[in-house]
């Protein structure tokens, strides 16, 4: 039996992908975290749609991203899959739904193989009932994914890590003695079935009483054209529960920032309480090795001009701009003199 010939690089080249494509006859590609945008990102070129590609398969696509690769690339198919090597649940996007990563289906339906919990970002924990259950979101609100450790779908731990192991389970989720896998894993489900993936339980955070998902933020943001790459946090402010919003963004290349058109952007799009109210103008974003944006560093060291070297820009309502941030809007801030 002949095996399926595979094509790796030692490095990946957003300039070069289409080239190796058509070099090497590549019918399938495979993608990870924003590499489907970088290759968007690209120079148009009048061959960009010759290629053989016929399916894409990966993770952690955005919806626009999702869009603009189809328009420009070419009628292919993409089939985003959501999983975890040590989980025991994964879903699979065949249909082509944009920006879903599966469907439930009837199976899963009848089996109750996962379920979405209302999830409180502030104690970080499902939201229980007074009998200590948990309780499921409605269709169409976000939740945290639960799946069933069974003997179908296993969960079977960190080595050598109870700690860690236990930090991803769920007990008497639903009634007395049922174990459930955490996923860590933010979700909705709307009413044709499809789920769609909505944020990391430690990237949501809240502000003034309300959830705020950094990627739906982030999918505003980059909709401005001077705005290449957004990474939205939230940062702790004295004085206030929870965090409030805060991007670090990455300008397109001979592009300036404009502080007047941002805030018309965010103030038509975003609610106010998930607008980010500080701006971080970087050069390069911090990205892991499988391309996935970091942001605890970045949350960690907050919004001080005095210790931070980057540009800095604070959301003021009145003058309805981003204008620098000062040191003396710092200490405003900081000692409750300007309110938030």
């Amino acid at each position: 039996m002949e095996g399926i010939r595979v094509v790796l690089k030692r490095k990946f080249s957003a300039s070069q992908f289409w080239n190796d494509c058509r070099k090497h006859n590549v019918t399938v590609i495979q993608y990870i975290g924003e590499t489907m945008r970088y290759l968007c990102n690209t120079p148009k070129a009048e061959n960009q749609c010759v290629n053989n590609v016929r399916i894409v398969i990966g993770n952690s696509i955005r919806a626009n991203t999702w869009i603009e690769f189809l328009q420009r690339f070419g009628h292919v198919r993409i089939c985003e899959f959501y999983g975890a090597t040590e989980g025991n649940i994964g879903f699979m996007n065949y249909t082509g739904k944009i920006g879903a990563i599966g469907r439930m289906s009837v199976f899963v339906k009848i089996a109750e193989l996962f379920a979405l919990l209302m999830y409180d970002t502030e104690s970080e924990k499902p939201v229980r009932d007074s009998r200590g259950f948990g309780m499921e979101v409605v269709t169409g609100e976000t939740g945290l994914l639960v799946a069933k450790i069974s003997k179908v779908a296993p969960f079977s731990g960190y080595a050598n890590n109870q700690q860690q192991t236990d930090k991803k389970t769920l007990r008497n989720v639903f009634q007395e003695g049922d174990v459930y896998f955490n996923s860590g894993d933010l979700m909705r489900v709307d009413r044709e079935g499809f789920v769609y993936f909505q944020d990391r339980t430690g990237d949501t955070f809240r502000w003034k009483g309300e959830n705020v998902a950094t990627t739906e933020v982030t999918d505003i943001l980059i909709m401005l054209d001077f705005i290449e790459e957004s990474n939205v946090y939230g940062v702790k402010v004295p004085g206030h529960e929870g965090g409030i919003g805060m991007a670090a963004v990455r300008l397109r290349e001979g592009m300036a920032f404009d502080g007047s058109v941002m805030h018309q952007h965010v103030e038509s799009y975003l609610p106010a309480y998930s607008r980010p109210r500080f701006i971080r103008i970087q050069r390069a974003m911090n990205i892991t090795s499988t391309f996935k944006q970091m942001k605890v560093k970045l949350a960690e060291e907050g919004f001080n001009p005095k210790t931070i070297q980057d540009p800095l820009y604070f959301l003021d309502d009145e003058k309805k701009t981003y204008m620098a941030m000062m040191e003396d809007i710092f200490s405003s801030i900081c000692d409750g003199r300007l309110r938030l």
